[in-house]
């Protein structure tokens, strides 16, 4: 094709499955206590060892891409003749989609005669991945790179992520729930279900009590939440941190209540970018569904 489709590593999706489906990828960096890794989807340090070392104590800090590295990035396919769409992680999260877009500006003056097109996903992990996946299938059958960018830029606000972070801890460190709130949610084994909201912020919706009860609940929203219903058969991703027993129980309530579902759920890991901010033991569900608030 005479473009690439590219987004942040934030997409979690594996290194195999980008190469599979051709999708090019720029790395976000993270600090476990003082070391410094980039986000290259566990090659450097698998999700496992990461994930532990949080349980253990360890304290991260993450970083988005920079503009210098993003006209780097840019300026390799450019050289080839290609156009670029690059996806970034959703705004409300992170402030990437300005440095992609001030890189973009300086590769239009250097690249007059070239297409790059940047759009702000509104979505992260699992759900970011989903998107980008659907944008390789349109790609693979013939669709031109304004045909992409125009679909994305209607249909991104379909994308839905719901996600419980079953220790509080985590949410409470990065300030996003009060000690107070954290510390009585606690004391009941209550579950917050959070989602990535329209503008791509994360926002509560609903507090459950139990992980048996919230996984129910996390498998609930696929029918809630899309026009078909039980009878769904669009795409469903469902990530974990740490947590692989759980995610298993919850694709297994998905294809219970969505039959056509059954062994068409893509499960695989909340990358440490995304993991240092909802810690070990979150679950997220990902489909394409009615348009987000």
């Amino acid at each position: 094709m005479s473009y690439i489709l590219s987004c942040c590593s934030t997409a979690d999706l594996s290194k195999e499955h980008f190469e599979k489906r051709d999708i090019n990828y720029v790395c976000f960096h993270f600090y476990l206590d003082e070391a410094y890794y980039p986000d290259d989807l566990g090659q450097t340090m698998p999700f496992d060892k990461f994930y532990k070392a949080m349980e253990d104590g360890a304290m991260t800090k993450t970083s988005q891409v920079n503009v210098a590295e993003f006209e780097e990035y840019f300026e390799s396919f450019l050289k080839e003749g290609k156009d670029i769409l690059h996806v970034t992680l959703a705004s409300g999260i992170s402030g990437v989609n300005n440095s992609a877009n001030i890189a973009k500006t300086m590769m239009e003056e250097k690249y007059p005669d070239r297409k790059i097109y940047v759009v702000d996903s509104c979505s992260a992990a699992a759900g970011y991945g989903m998107l980008m996946d659907t944008l390789a299938d349109m790609r693979d059958a013939g669709k031109s790179i304004d045909e992409v960018h125009e679909w994305v830029e209607a249909n991104k606000g379909r994308v839905h992520h719901w996600l419980t972070p079953t220790d509080l801890k985590y949410l409470i460190r990065g300030g996003r729930l009060s000690k107070t709130s954290g510390f009585v949610g606690q004391m009941l084994n209550i579950c917050p279900v959070l989602i990535v909201a329209g503008d791509g912020t994360l926002k509560s919706m609903q507090k459950v009590r139990t992980k048996k009860k919230v996984l129910d609940v996390l498998a609930s929203k696929v029918v809630e939440n899309t026009e078909e219903g039980a009878a769904y058969t669009g795409k469903c991703y469902v990530a974990h941190s740490a947590c692989e027993e759980d995610a298993k129980v919850l694709v297994s309530l998905i294809e219970e209540k969505v039959p056509a579902l059954k062994d068409k759920v893509v499960m695989g890991d909340i990358g440490t970018v995304i993991g240092s901010h909802t810690g070990p033991g979150t679950l997220l569900v990902s489909f394409f569904g009615n348009e987000r608030a």
